[in-house]
């Protein structure tokens, strides 16, 4: 299913999407207020949605398969709570493994360090501020699962093994964020939990759940935790407590990754069992 889509012509719909939407919503922006901001909503709906949807629904229709096949509710409640703690745990994962980046590049790049540890505004329209809030918690997560872990993730696989395809998407996830160490770490444990549980939506509900307490914790309580950098001088000053993060989250990172690799299927049988989809 999957690996019949084509990367490539899901980045050139996308840009084509971008260019005749950049244009509408250019002269549009012209009469408006916020210009600016309505451009960069606009071209984030185009993306997380107009894209996916466009390209998802003609692959679907064309194969006559059903999103059901690999989205279902079935068994999905059950894992609610060992999602949250893998979210906690990566986490805390994630700050202290982006204060260790932040940490080796500052000596050399000062600039760019700040320039990552500049505070994002907050938008003053509202309508524009729900779209980026809603973008970032919800509709981001489930298109980037259909596209990291569906697409990329079985193309990889079939291209090399299943190993090769959970390394080579989660790079290609990670190199889209800021945090590129912890976020293609993320998208290993979502490869393993997709190709486990053979149902999207556990990865889909993992990101969800990442996300939206990051955008909950960027506005309501951005100081917290007290060892979360926020400006530079603060690398030398919180190494400690971030060292010592690191190693225990890294640990039971390393613990979670190994607990969701037991009872995979074997690699000759890995796109059959992905293929099967509701157990």
């Amino acid at each position: 299913m999957f690996e019949e889509m084509k990367t490539r012509y899901f980045i050139g719909l996308f840009l084509l999407l971008s260019i005749v939407f950049g244009i509408l919503f250019g002269v549009i922006s012209l009469f408006m207020p916020n210009g600016d901001e309505f451009i960069e909503a606009g071209i984030t709906l185009v993306l997380y949605v107009v894209t996916p949807v466009l390209f998802f629904w003609y692959h679907f229709r064309n194969q006559g398969r059903s999103v059901r096949e690999v989205v279902f509710k079935e068994g999905a409640v059950e894992w609610l709570p060992r999602l949250l703690g893998i979210v906690v745990i990566s986490i805390a994962f994630s700050i202290s493994v982006f204060w260790l980046q932040l940490f080796a590049l500052y000596p050399l790049f000062p600039g760019f360090v700040d320039f990552l540890l500049d505070p994002v505004p907050m938008a003053e329209n509202p309508v524009y501020l729900g779209i980026m809030l809603i973008s970032i918690a919800i509709i981001g997560p489930i298109a980037e699962e259909f596209i990291f872990r569906g697409v990329l993730l079985h193309r990889m696989m079939k291209k090399t093994s299943m190993w090769g395809g959970i390394i080579i998407s989660s790079i290609l996830f990670g190199i889209l964020h800021a945090d590129i160490f912890g976020a293609f770490i993320f998208g290993v444990i979502a490869s393993l939990l997709y190709i486990k549980t053979r149902n999207l939506l556990i990865p889909i509900l993992l990101h969800i759940i990442n996300n939206s307490i990051a955008v909950i914790w960027t506005y309501v309580a951005p100081t917290w935790p007290k060892w979360g950098i926020l400006n530079s001088s603060e690398l030398y000053e919180k190494a400690l407590p971030n060292a010592i993060v690191l190693v225990i989250s890294s640990v039971l990172i390393g613990w979670v990754i190994v607990q969701l690799k037991k009872g995979l299927p074997k690699k000759a049988n890995i796109e059959e069992s992905l293929e099967e989809g509701t157990p």
